[in-house]
């Protein structure tokens, strides 16, 4: 006797291939949300140390200024850090030769704060590595309050690109400012 074979069977030896094309869809969607994902944090990440940064370079100079006489506050004044490298200071304050005055060491601090500034404290060959991109910075002293602002470009653009009248403007512009009072 034969086996009756029946038509229930034969429909159900596996996948069709609309459930095979279905199944690659959901899964190659996956996959491309994950490297957007993955894509948006790395920005995010970068946007994130660049502020990071900003605001580690503007605590340094109210520092530099803090360690250094309340006299010599007015020294520290500046409306074009980052445009240009000013020339190394002639002394340097390292040596223990002799001190330094104030005028000095705010010379020097204004010469290794702008080399930070402008990322020549990192060098990739003969090209600067770090800092930021086009980057200005601003001090201003008002009696002994100090406002530091730095500004540079983003990588994209925002709705509100103000820069405080330091640097340049634009929607990419960004900016860090930071007030202190030094006594």
């Amino acid at each position: 006797m034969k086996p009756i074979i029946t038509n229930s069977l034969k429909k159900s030896n596996g996948m069709t291939f609309i459930e095979v094309l279905i199944a690659w869809f959901i899964m190659v969607t996956g996959i491309l949300g994950a490297v957007a994902m993955q894509t948006m944090a790395k920005q995010g990440s970068f946007d994130a140390m660049q502020r990071s940064l900003a605001s580690s370079l503007a605590q340094d100079i109210v520092e530099r200024m803090r360690s250094n006489d309340a006299t010599a506050l007015a020294d520290y004044v500046g409306i074009d850090y980052g445009a240009e490298l000013n020339d190394e200071p002639i002394n340097r304050c390292k040596t223990s030769d002799g001190l330094c005055s104030t005028i000095e060491l705010a010379t020097n601090d204004k010469y290794e704060w702008e080399s930070a500034l402008m990322g020549a404290d990192v060098k990739n060959d003969d090209n600067n590595a770090g800092g930021l991109t086009d980057t200005r910075a601003c001090v201003s002293v008002n009696n002994n309050a100090v406002t530091v602002v730095i500004t540079w470009q983003g990588r994209v653009e925002i709705a509100d690109g103000s820069t405080e009248g330091c640097g340049g403007t634009g929607s990419k512009r960004r900016q860090v400012l930071i007030e202190a009072f030094l006594f």
